[in-house]
């Protein structure tokens, strides 16, 4: 009997459960093969007693829309920079790659197949380079890998946000005020821009765009008349004014390195009301909602379609490669090459244009 182990990495994400069933489902066609699930990432490995989930049909019936992922995950720490204590208290990390690599050939596991974003693929390059047999599935909300034309859980994100604006519409035109809502994307800004484009906002600020506050003044004040009116901002997390960083938050979590990006509405607002703004201000800030709950019917596909091809190169041996969706196709790239260069927002970007083509100000123009 051959084993593939499956491990969900880095950030939960909608879809994460109907890759893991595709997965599973795939595999019980092959007479010869077990699937198995490490909890929390590569931590199941990793820890001692191991702990590991057995992942057969049983275990993945009816998982496909649940949000989240049935094998837990983490960002914190790993076979690289795994945390450990000092004799002073203090904490620092030592590499535990090789003993892992050692200990999955001692549980007889052939093939790997790690789910997650980028922080998570330069692990599985890393780990394939160690010449462990891994194979990567992408896996990130914000949209910012540039080896695939989208990842799943995104558009699920994307839709949350744009629920959150059509509501935030209502409020604001009943009170006469400037809504602004904060959504997620770190250094990318998808999801703000689709969300804003979808939900009709009057301005979308991204990480791409420093914006200048003068400009975004000049917008809100012309969809006012005599203080009546209202106006919608769409802000992503990791948004800046001109010549100022984004904003972040001290992250005391043992392990965890990625910064904590937070507070960009909360310093919108008050940069708004420093250049004068009068009118009514109010945020919201959907945090890690958009990453929760059932993920869409297209998420559920474009999961399924990921897993049933991860599978099918572990058969074919196609280790060191990412799945990767080039329309209308599933296909791999080297993991290589998918952590090379992120996805971000740019001038020639489409949506772009039709956003600036409907009046959206990204705060530079």
């Amino acid at each position: 009997m051959k084993r593939v182990l499956v491990a969900t990495a880095g950030g939960d994400c909608p879809g994460l459960n109907a890759v893991i069933r595709a997965i599973v489902k795939r595999a019980s066609q092959e007479r010869d093969w077990e699937v198995i699930g490490s909890i929390q990432a590569f931590n199941g490995i990793l820890w001692e007693p191991t702990e590991i989930k057995i992942l057969d049909e049983h275990a993945v019936a009816g998982i496909h829309f649940q949000g989240g992922t049935i094998i837990e995950t983490t960002n914190r720490g790993g076979p690289f920079a795994w945390p450990i204590k000092d004799k002073d208290g203090k904490w620092t990390t030592v590499d535990r790659s090789e003993e892992m690599i050692r200990k999955l050939m001692y549980m007889g596991v052939d093939a790997v197949i790690n789910i997650g974003g980028d922080g998570s693929q330069r692990i599985s390059q890393a780990l394939f380079e160690k010449g462990l047999n891994i194979i990567g599935v992408p896996k990130t909300i914000d949209n910012d890998l540039s080896a695939t034309d989208t990842t799943f859980g995104y558009q699920t994100a994307v839709q949350i946000a744009t629920e959150a604006v059509d509501k935030l519409v209502t409020t604001a035109a009943s009170h006469n005020r400037v809504m602004v809502l904060e959504v997620m994307g770190r250094d990318a800004g998808w999801i703000a821009m689709n969300a804003a484009v979808a939900g009709g906002a009057e301005i979308c600020l991204i990480p791409e765009i420093p914006y200048d506050i003068n400009i975004v003044v000049d917008k809100i004040n012309e969809r006012f008349k005599r203080d009546r009116g209202f106006t919608i901002i769409v802000i992503a997390e990791g948004a800046s004014a001109i010549g100022k960083e984004m904003s972040q938050e001290k992250n005391d979590e043992v392990g965890y390195t990625n910064a904590r990006i937070s507070g960009a509405a909360t310093r919108l607002v008050e940069e708004l009301k420093e250049a004068g703004i009068k009118h009514s201000i109010r945020k919201a800030v959907l945090g890690h909602i958009q990453r929760g709950g059932v993920p869409i019917a297209y998420d559920r596909v474009l999961a399924t379609q990921f897993g049933v091809h991860a599978f099918e190169m572990v058969l074919e041996g196609k280790f060191g490669e990412m799945v990767s969706y080039r329309h209308p196709h599933i296909t791999s790239v080297p993991l290589k090459e998918a952590i090379t260069e992120p996805n971000f927002v740019t001038a020639d970007t489409a949506l772009m244009k039709n956003a600036r083509g409907v009046g959206i100000s990204f705060g530079d123009k």
